[in-house]
């Protein structure tokens, strides 16, 4: 028999090293992350922001995100949930809904730091890149403040693929017209081509005011009307037809401007006041009962 080299021996297994937790479960990119939370030496320990983008199986979550010792800390948030108090209350994970919800945290972000007037960002979405450049930086944003600088953030993906269309980058074109300064490229939108390398801002603007969903419905209703009503029975019931889609999401859009702060919810106030913990028993309490059991126990015998 041939020798055979012992590959896992001895030596290997004492000098094993087991993988961080999340690392074996599957959920945080560690070389991605370690990029992202380093911060330069020289900038004196300031935060460093992280756009979050997170999606389940209903709903888009985008939080701004700065990293501590102790662990991660959420400096503001917004729930594709929250878009039906602004007029959606349906598709709250496509697109249309990740670009809202990107928007809505800018806006909310934005008021809660008083920079809200001096970003206002983008108020109609065109689809297309904007930038401008300042002393040699480039900043994502239309103008910048002479006293104010804007507020930067990187984007955050997670372990999502960051494939041509993504809705990730749906929540970042939305934080990004919002007013937040995001770096970014026009190569991972709808309508950009790596054979060409021509980028057509009308596709990835079609895209962000849902016509995509609308064609989809149109080709659906004349080709079987039946799936059609079952498969769009919640836009139908919320009177949302191919037509009104675009409008709607503009109204959507234009109320998110007016109002981003968060609904306050009422405090719990439904308590039992006439509850009453039973009071506890004295020594001589307990001794007597003991007692009357025992007395008991023997009548009974």
């Amino acid at each position: 028999m041939p020798f055979v080299k012992l590959v896992k021996n001895k030596a290997y297994f004492k000098t094993f090293q087991v993988k961080l937790r999340r690392r074996r479960e599957g959920k945080t990119d560690y070389r991605q992350r370690y990029k992202l939370i380093t911060q330069d030496k020289n900038k004196y320990q300031s935060h460093k922001y992280r756009l979050v983008v997170r999606f389940s199986n209903r709903f888009v979550l985008c939080q701004i995100v700065y990293a501590e010792i102790g662990g991660d800390k959420v400096l503001c948030s917004a729930h594709s949930s929250e878009l039906a108090r602004y007029g959606l209350p349906v598709g709250l994970k496509n697109y249309s809904a990740a670009y809202s919800t990107g928007l809505l945290l800018a806006r909310r972000l934005l008021k809660q730091l008083g920079l809200d007037e001096v970003y206002a960002g983008v108020e109609s979405p065109t689809g297309e890149v904007v930038s401008t450049e300042v002393n040699g930086r480039t900043y994502f944003v239309e103008d910048v403040d002479d006293e104010k600088r804007p507020f930067r953030a990187l984007l955050d993906v997670g372990i999502k693929n960051t494939t041509t269309g993504a809705k990730v980058f749906a929540a970042m074109k939305g934080a990004s017209d919002g007013g937040l300064d995001i770096p970014h490229s026009n190569k991972r939108f709808p309508g950009y081509s790596r054979d060409t390398k021509a980028f057509d801002a009308d596709t990835h603007k079609a895209r962000i005011m849902g016509e995509h969903i609308a064609d989809y419905m149109r080709e659906m209703e004349e080709d079987d009307e039946e799936n059609y009503k079952k498969h769009f029975a919640k836009y139908l019931e919320n009177d949302m037809d191919a037509e009104s889609i675009e409008e709607t999401l503009e109204k959507v859009h234009a109320a998110i401007r007016e109002n981003p702060e968060r609904e306050e919810k009422a405090k719990f106030s439904a308590i039992d006041k006439s509850f009453r913990k039973q009071q506890k028993k004295t020594s001589e309490q307990r001794k007597a009962d003991a007692a009357a059991k025992k007395a008991a126990l023997r009548a009974d015998a």
